[in-house]
């Protein structure tokens, strides 16, 4: 993945986010803030960083995937449930016509 300058990263096996300031082909210099609030400048290798953005938008893609499995779901409930209550009403009103019936 070539990464350029002002893509946030990190290293793929954890850490802070970092900013790259520069990038050659196999070397990318990242400056990130440390704990106590110093700055770090540091040249490292292209294989062991990932985007930082990549790996959420993914996240967010599984979420939306996700979300519209759930809407699916519930409009299939809400269809269901409309179903039965007009069963239901039909129910009802059938003993009426049954009795109107017998009272003729």
């Amino acid at each position: 993945m070539a990464f350029e300058p002002g893509d946030v990263v990190m290293l793929k096996s954890g850490g802070p986010s970092m900013t790259v300031v520069s990038a050659a082909e196999d070397e990318i210099t990242c400056l990130w803030f440390g704990d106590e609030g110093e700055l770090f400048r540091e040249a490292i290798p292209a294989i062991a960083l990932e985007s930082v953005f990549s790996a959420i938008g993914d996240d967010e893609e599984e979420e939306d995937e996700e979300n519209e499995d759930e809407d699916a779901e519930d409009k299939d409930d809400d269809e269901e449930d409309d179903e039965e209550e007009e069963d239901e009403e039909d129910d009802e009103d059938e003993p009426a016509k049954s009795s109107k019936k017998r009272a003729k």
